[in-house]
């Protein structure tokens, strides 16, 4: 258990090392918007991907968060954490740098962008695992949600921006060539990383196997009331929101008849709604506490995707709509994440960070593919916007784990949680 004390935050904008990490994972964040519209896109206008295609892409991307159980693990042992954030950084740059080099040769293919999908998502899954103890290195547990919130509002301002900008870079560049951008951000990520000092504490002698290590972070989530809790809850909202996920994009261009610039006017738009939820998650959290806002944020991040199949009209009320969905959804996540992941922090042993961010994100993100899968399969036989309506009303259910759990009462991190 770890015990959070009620000393004040530090002015965490003033300390130079955690302030060239924020505006690392801001630049690499930004990169990531632009992909994340650039890929599927690639697949729907340049290989004319079906439903189903465009699902199984989306489900390769986070396929391997599947390996987090190992490489947590593995991490864990490692005393180097900043160089395995580099690597990280460098091995997705060369091979989101692939695309546009197969474009210019015009070799493009699916099997190609699914095989991009598949090594950035490890490079992503090694990042995550290592970003654990870096953080807690750089960050004092007074300071968790504080830190947390500054990250999730430059992931916010990422998502209003982002998908602007990578709507623009897409019509006036194509697809391939605006991956470039995100490329060179995981290079400025790489750069500024490097040059943060920090000191890593070894690890302790290794008491069991990589096997027993596995085990024992599967065992820390599975049977803490929190932790467990937190999974479950975000497991089956992330289920349901990948639904939906992995055929936005296809609905807004093919139901929708959007062009990839409103696509991206309509989602950047909408995510001002992850920048207020950011910046406002602290205060509600000590207005009405750490659970309850959780709670909050857990029903306001699914629910509105079941609107999006009511979406008709001239294209600037589509757009109008789909920002207005997003703004209160973006709002939802930030709420639940912010707390969530600050608590998930608080409550986990300093030596374990690793294996519980490996085993966590294996089951929470591991799902991530099948809902993709789910996705394309219920697009291809019910149609999108009836998928649509079951990926947003069946979010909702992701509220009762919470409701059931000691995260229900608890109001802030200076109460010892166990």
């Amino acid at each position: 258990m770890t015990t959070v004390g009620t000393a004040p935050p530090p002015a965490l904008h003033r300390d130079r090392r955690f302030r060239t990490f924020w505006i690392g994972e801001t630049v690499s964040q930004f990169g990531d918007r632009i992909s994340e519209l650039a890929l599927p896109l690639i697949a729907v206008s340049l290989l004319a991907a079906t439903p189903a295609q465009v699902s199984i892409l989306t489900a390769l991307i986070w396929l391997p968060n599947l390996l987090g159980l190992f490489l947590g693990a593995w991490v864990d042992q490692r005393t180097h954490k900043r160089r395995l954030l580099i690597i990280a950084d460098l091995v997705r740059a060369a091979v989101l740098l692939s695309l546009p080099v197969a474009y210019l040769f015009g070799v493009v293919t699916l099997a190609q962008l699914y095989l991009v999908a598949l090594l950035a998502g490890t490079g992503a899954v090694l990042f995550a695992m290592a970003r654990q103890a870096f953080f807690v290195a750089l960050v004092p547990p007074s300071a968790y949600i504080d830190a947390t919130s500054k990250l999730s509002m430059s992931r916010a301002v990422s998502f209003v921006a982002g998908p602007a900008v990578g709507g623009g870079l897409v019509q006036a560049l194509t697809a391939p060539v605006a991956v470039v951008v995100d490329a060179l951000s995981f290079l400025v990520s790489a750069l500024l990383i490097r040059r943060i000092p920090v000191t890593e504490t070894p690890p302790p002698p290794r008491r069991s196997s990589a096997l027993g290590l596995v085990r024992e972070g599967l065992v820390l989530v599975l049977r803490h009331p929190v932790l467990r809790a937190a999974l479950g809850c975000t497991s089956t909202v992330n289920f349901f929101t990948f639904i939906a996920t992995a055929l936005l994009v296809l609905y807004a261009s093919r139901e929708l008849d959007l062009s990839a610039g409103a696509i991206g006017i309509a989602f950047g738009a909408g995510a001002l709604g992850g920048l207020a939820g950011a910046a406002l998650a602290p205060r509600v959290s000590r207005a009405i506490g750490l659970g309850r806002t959780a709670m909050i944020g857990v029903v306001l991040f699914p629910a509105p995707l079941a609107l999006t199949a009511l979406v008709t009209g001239p294209t600037w009320t589509k757009v109008a709509m789909l920002a207005a969905i997003e703004v209160v959804s973006s709002v939802g996540v930030m709420l639940m994440d912010v707390n969530l992941n600050a608590l998930l922090t608080a409550v986990t042993p300093d030596d374990a960070r690793g294996r519980r961010a490996g085993a966590y994100s294996a089951i929470n993100y591991g799902i991530r593919p099948l809902g993709a899968l789910v996705g394309g399969a219920l697009g291809t036989t019910i149609g999108l916007r009836p998928t649509l309506v079951v990926a947003g009303l069946g979010g909702t259910l992701a509220v009762f784990w919470l409701l059931a759990s000691p995260v229900r009462h608890i109001a802030t991190l200076d109460e010892p949680v166990t």
